[in-house]
């Protein structure tokens, strides 16, 4: 056998090997999905699921216009809340004339809300990118937002549209008011429209997308005009984010403003960054634990928003390719064979690290809860805002934990320097 036959085998078997590895995430994402009910089957969980799904589909929109085009957006949630509004006219008129349309393709009609929202405001939104797109946004969002409160015939005021996915016809016997199918409505169009996106991305169009996000003046040059691109990944955003706020209408039985806001579109923004742009699971990975901390904060402290403002902030200096970015540098040394030398420095970094987070905390509640002399339980241990010990405290940890700290992560930043040295020279890392 021939040196050539050998290397054409061996191409071809690391390329079925790579197939095989992508289908079977999928596969197992899908099959995560049906089996999560099954596990946590309390409505809390299951409410928590649906949340989640919903975020992962708005997350991944959101991601086209960033991390796939450059296209930084403060008014993301215009197509989402418009989404969600449109379906919960159409609930209603199928309901009223009895359309026989049942309750699974109603995100559909979502989709084409933020579609044709898209489309009439994307071509001129979308001539300019950089700070100028991202103004237009913040202003298109605002606007909006601030209608809905006026334009009561179509998004009935304060209040809101409120619908009833139940008097819609049955569909294989399912009337979808347990919370239970409603979930696996959520999952179906999440993995229909996470598919539909992965595939946009690994198309010309897609490819074409990066190439003006990276460098505009390249692609006019090659033939190609880049308002044209910018506008159709707009249009694409605005679709699958429409797609999510009908999966919050359906889920919710109710549009109203908040789908629309500021908070709404920074959310995503947050999810989509602190998960990482660069990469598809990051903005899935985003959502989960955004989701998960509005969730949980909420119940425990009155200052969540503080806390998700210090991670953004954390994220933004420490780690600008986000959580996937963080998980994607440990690749070539575990490849390599060389993760097991800078293990042993991350140990050594948890405990300033942890005492510089408590330290955080309990600052932040102690500045939160004075007024109202309310005691703070971290961990565990009781704290008396109004105590000086507990100020003293704080200002230990926050001080102390990050002086060690930072000469722990010294540490791990040589032991990666030396552990990038050897994968390196193996070929696993450019």
């Amino acid at each position: 056998m021939t040196t050539a036959t050998t290397s054409t085998s061996k191409a071809a078997a690391d390329a079925a090997g790579g197939s095989l590895r992508f289908y079977g995430v999928w596969l197992i994402g899908i099959v995560v999905l049906i089996v999560l009910p099954m596990i946590f089957s309390s409505g809390g969980s299951l409410t928590s699921f649906s949340l989640i799904g919903i975020a992962i589909v708005f997350a991944l929109s959101y991601n086209i216009l960033l991390g796939q085009t450059g296209l930084l957006s403060f008014g993301h949630a215009v197509h989402y809340g418009l989404g969600g509004f449109a379906a919960c006219h159409m609930m209603n008129a199928v309901v009223s004339h009895g359309w026989p349309i049942p309750l699974p393709f109603i995100p559909l009609f979502g989709g084409l809300g933020g579609l044709v929202f898209a489309m009439i405001i994307g071509w001129v939104m979308t001539k300019r990118a950089g700070t100028v797109f991202a103004m237009i946004s913040l202003g298109i969002g605002e606007l909006v937002a601030s209608s809905s409160l006026i334009l009561r015939s179509v998004f009935g005021g304060e209040s809101g549209i409120t619908t009833d996915r139940t008097a819609l016809s049955k569909m294989l016997g399912w009337s979808f008011g347990p919370q239970l199918q409603v979930y696996y409505l959520i999952a179906f169009w999440l993995v229909l429209s996470a598919i539909a996106m992965y595939a946009m991305t690994r198309t010309p169009l897609g490819r074409i997308c990066n190439a003006v996000r990276d460098n505009p003046e390249r692609v006019q040059f090659i033939g190609y005009d880049p308002h044209v691109v910018r506008y159709i990944a707009f249009c694409f955003a605005g679709f699958f984010a429409g797609i999510a706020g009908g999966l919050a209408a359906i889920n919710f039985e109710i549009a109203n403003s908040a789908y629309l806001g500021a908070i709404q579109s920074g959310l995503v923004l947050f999810s989509t960054f602190i998960g990482g742009t660069a990469f598809f699971f990051g903005p899935i990975l985003g959502a989960i634990l955004v989701t998960y901390l509005q969730l949980g904060l909420t119940n425990l402290t009155t200052a969540w928003q503080l806390y998700f403002g210090i991670i953004f902030i954390g994220i933004v200096m420490y780690a600008p390719g986000g959580i996937a970015g963080l998980l994607m540098m440990h690749r070539p040394l575990i490849r390599a064979g060389t993760l097991w030398t800078v293990i042993p420095s991350y140990l050594v970094a948890i405990v300033p690290t942890v005492a510089l987070a408590c330290g955080v905390i309990l600052a932040i509640e102690t500045v939160a809860r004075f007024s109202g002399g309310d005691a703070i339980n971290l961990f565990g241990i009781a704290f008396n805002p109004t105590s000086p010990v507990t100020w003293i405290a704080a200002a230990v940890l926050v001080v102390g934990g990050f002086v060690v700290a930072r000469l722990t992560w010294r540490r791990i930043a040589e032991a990666w320097d030396r552990a990038g040295t050897v994968a390196r020279e193996r070929g696993y890392l450019a």
